[in-house]
């Protein structure tokens, strides 16, 4: 099989890198959910969850069916990004219809319960605004911070365990996350690029399966380093007018601007590339438990 290649600007040389391959995550994690489905239907396994006949495996697979179709569409086309931006609600609609029917059975919780501000309740607004909102953001600063060997794959699937960790419906995850990590080898080590068909995708895994494991709070913290680098970004293009770069003197990332998350890293001073990768999962990683924290209080 062929995928386009595409050169990786931080290496010396600048290699041709195959994109694309998060098409595998996709395919495996809709097997997978899918096989879910079928065996809790056939073994009452307690393996998936269904609200009003709706499976959660099947809505989370039509999910991430959509968001890596999206993904695939934006590899080929390259899409401007005021369409990318609001592609994601289409992907959100199996979404919305999963927490439509848990809404009619009062199984989804419709409030949001944040620390020292306390309860937001949203009533049927959660269906048809938050849920939307949740997974058009979560998806977009999923895959904006990227362009690193490793950091788009290793980052999200730091925050899918989190979620993980308080969720009773794990093993709908659980996977998505090992194909998501056999990916995430090759990507660290400069053999692949997932592309955004697998960042679509796994933004849309994430986003989906805290809506519906009612993690919404500790998704929340953990993405706030993904918020802090797509609103930083967002108000560069803005009002500065100006894209973040970084140069690569053959060894060493540096940047003489602040108008990124990875760009803030190297400002003025030159780091490589694997250590710019670790020191961002680990700011991740720290919120990640952070957030833990709080879904624990």
């Amino acid at each position: 099989m062929v995928f386009p290649k595409v050169p990786d600007q931080h290496k010396v040389g600048r290699p041709l890198i195959p994109n694309g391959l998060g098409v595998f995550y996709v395919l495996t994690t809709v097997m997978y959910l899918f096989l879910i489905y079928f065996l809790n239907r056939i073994y009452p396994l307690g393996l998936d969850t269904s609200i009003n006949g709706v499976s959660a495996a099947l809505t989370l697979a039509v999910c991430v069916l959509f968001g890596g179709f999206m993904g695939l569409l934006d590899d080929f086309m390259d899409l401007k990004w005021r369409f990318k931006a609001f592609m994601p609600l289409i992907a959100a609609l199996p979404l919305m219809y999963y927490v439509f029917e848990g809404l009619q059975t009062g199984a989804i919780r419709t409030s949001i319960s944040l620390p020292f501000l306390g309860v937001f309740q949203f009533g049927p607004y959660y269906v048809f605004l938050i849920v939307p909102l949740i997974v058009m953001i979560v998806t977009n600063t999923i895959n904006q911070l990227g362009g690193l060997n490793g950091l788009e794959t290793l980052c999200p699937a730091i925050v899918i365990l989190g979620l993980m960790a308080f969720s009773p419906s794990y093993i709908l995850i659980l996977g998505p996350l090992f194909f998501w990590l056999i990916l995430a080898y090759f990507n660290v080590r400069g053999k692949i690029f997932v592309g955004n068909t697998g960042s679509f995708a796994i933004g849309i895994s994430i986003a989906s399966f805290a809506v519906i494991s009612d993690l919404k709070v500790d998704l929340l913290i953990s993405l706030l380093p993904y918020i802090f680098n797509s609103a930083i970004i967002l108000l560069s293009v803005f009002f500065v007018h100006k894209k973040a770069a970084v140069t690569f003197d053959g060894t060493k990332l540096c940047s003489d601007s602040r108008k990124s998350l990875v760009t803030t890293i190297v400002y003025r001073r030159p780091l490589t590339e694997r250590r710019v990768v670790q020191i961002i999962t680990a700011i991740v990683a720290i919120f990640t438990i952070l957030g833990a924290i709080i879904q624990l209080l």
